[in-house]
């Protein structure tokens, strides 16, 4: 059976997702969840997702959630190619870059976050919490890069951080955040840009993308 993956185009932690089975050539069926149509409130949703979020990923009748469990049983069910290196210090790097975005940096700009700041103080309030959060972010990521980046996040292959950070970087765009301040991760994604697997899970490449974002 294809595994089924419940993604939004634009979702970060969704494209972490994609992006790593493309890297691994793993075939799946993607259903499209609408986040801003509230597609995730419905009840049959609520019965894969309790949470109400994407991603979700279905493999033989179980459902798996939350992006990075999602990024660790795809690596240890199908480990080639590998997405964490061999050396322990290495693979606690990936999952420290891993940590500081999935849970330092995403969480505090998602939309559901941002909704709420902008019911409470408005729209501009709301760009500022995002732009504000992710550079905070980046002022921590960017040391942490430069210390153990080649072309890649982690050394010079392609691991779990780096689907991580591409998303984010996305993101730090949609808010305006000034990447001139953080040259490492703008060189590391700019690598990353071209690469297949990275081209084929971008948000403007799924079924989901509005035409006019295309």
């Amino acid at each position: 059976m294809k595994m089924i993956l419940y993604s939004y185009f634009r979702s970060s932690c969704s494209w972490r997702v994609r992006i790593a089975l493309a890297v691994k050539g793993i075939d799946y069926e993607y259903h499209p969840v609408n986040l801003l149509k509230g597609d995730q409130l419905a009840e049959d949703y609520d019965k894969i997702n309790p949470m109400k979020q994407v991603p979700s990923l279905q493999v033989n009748g179980k459902t798996l959630t939350q992006s990075i469990s999602i990024l660790e049983y795809l690596e240890e069910t199908h480990p080639e190619p590998p997405l964490l290196p061999k050396e322990p210090i290495e693979r606690a790097k990936v999952r420290e870059i891993c940590e500081l975005i999935g849970s330092g940096i995403q969480p505090v700009q998602n939309l559901a976050v941002l909704k709420k700041v902008a019911a409470l103080a408005g729209d501009e309030a709301k760009k500022q919490w995002g732009h504000d959060a992710i550079a905070r972010g980046f002022r921590a990521l960017e040391p942490l890069l430069a210390d153990c980046a080649g072309s890649c996040s982690v050394g010079d292959s392609v691991t779990l951080a780096d689907c991580c950070l591409v998303p984010q970087i996305f993101n730090a765009n949609r808010f305006g955040v000034d990447m001139s301040q953080f040259p490492t991760i703008s060189r590391v994604g700019a690598h990353l840009d071209t690469l297949e697997p990275f081209k084929a899970a971008h948000p403007t490449k799924q079924p989901d993308c509005p035409e006019e974002l295309r």
